[in-house]
């Protein structure tokens, strides 16, 4: 298939700047894949399409404030520095981001915090706006990231043109987060509230965890008309035995298992047995899903809605089906669900 293939005219008044009021009363679109059929229900409603001994896979990762705000030496001029990935926790290495990258060069001084408590140093250039920073600090590594959580802010995506407000460092995060690392948020885990999960608990359905920090190339636009060129980003994932052992059962039982969100599909789909069983896996995925892909462990899957010519979009059009999803996405429109991020939710069964 073809990028342009996944186009489709996306009214920006859809982009959602805010979550749903309350987690579980988002809107939640359910694709039938043997008979067609479209629902349009709350997120909430999704425990009556589960029963007794199904499985629900999480992703348990936390995002952390990685984006900062600091002034270059001698001009004053104000940096926004994303935090991309520690490289090194003692000589406190991190692959950022810098925005306006032009003025920032190779020896140049970063100052954060109304103090500047804080100081970088840029020691390498890595892309035209990536940076290798060594921040200077003179605390234990400890107290250095709590310093790094004190100066940074939620990092919402670009789309977003808001502020960032007290709320979202609670919103902008699932209530099951537990690995800090990720830039950005599993969204489609936003949706579950704690009074959702004890009922899907008393009902009798499983839940697993794994670990898939996302990064900012899960957002990299796709720049090739073919797919088959494309190249995603690495991305850290951990799946460990008590998560292999459940998920395999449920195989094995036949139960509906869920992947809930694309991060929890891509980590699954990078560690499959020949048998079609699930791996333990702790390593780097740049596993690109599009169509046509035969999908190993999950027969069932939560999601976003998620923007015209995005990996996201190709890799939930592989499970749905394409020329169904294409559909249901002409009716989401229609009926203005809210999407990205912060958006409405789809179950696809």
């Amino acid at each position: 298939m073809k990028l342009s293939d996944f186009d489709f005219d996306l009214p920006s008044e859809l982009l959602a700047e805010y979550p749903s009021e309350h987690r579980d009363e988002a809107r939640l679109m359910v694709l039938h894949r043997d008979t067609k059929k479209i629902e349009h229900r709350k997120f909430k409603d999704l425990i009556e399409y589960f029963d007794d001994g199904d499985l629900m896979i999480l992703n348990n990762t936390k995002v952390f404030p990685a984006r900062l705000f600091g002034n270059k030496e001698k001009t004053g001029a104000r940096i926004e520095v994303f935090l991309l990935r520690e490289l090194n926790e003692d000589q406190r290495l991190w692959d950022v981001l810098v925005d306006p990258a032009r003025k920032i060069r190779i020896g140049n001084k970063l100052y954060f915090g109304e103090d500047d408590s804080l100081i970088a140093e840029v020691i390498d250039n890595t892309t035209s706006r990536g940076r290798t920073l060594r921040f200077l600090y003179d605390g234990t590594n400890e107290e250095f990231r709590i310093k790094l959580n004190e100066l940074g802010q939620t990092p919402l995506p670009k789309y977003i043109k808001r502020e960032v407000e007290e709320s979202d460092e609670e919103r902008y995060q699932t209530i099951y987060a537990k690995k800090e690392g990720a830039v950005a948020a599993p969204t489609a885990g936003l949706h579950f509230s704690k009074h959702l999960l004890k009922r899907l608990e008393i009902k009798g359905i499983d839940m697993a965890e794994l670990t898939l920090h996302i990064g900012l190339g899960t957002f990299n636009p796709v720049e090739v008309e073919d797919l088959s060129k494309h190249k995603m980003d690495s991305e850290q994932v951990k799946i460990e035995t008590p998560t292999v052992d459940i998920v395999n059962d449920a195989k094995k039982r036949k139960k509906r298992v869920c992947a809930v969100g694309t991060t929890v599909m891509r980590s699954i789909e990078s560690s499959v047995s020949s048998d079609g069983m699930l791996n333990e896996f702790e390593g780097w995925t740049k596993k690109f899903i599009f169509p046509p892909y035969d999908f190993s462990i999950a027969n069932c899957m939560i999601t976003n809605f998620h923007t015209p010519k995005s990996t996201l979009l190709m890799m939930i059009a592989a499970f749905a089906g394409y020329d169904f999803m294409m559909e249901a996405y002409k009716e989401a429109v229609k009926e203005e669900y809210k999407f990205y991020s912060y958006g409405d939710a789809m179950l696809i069964i």
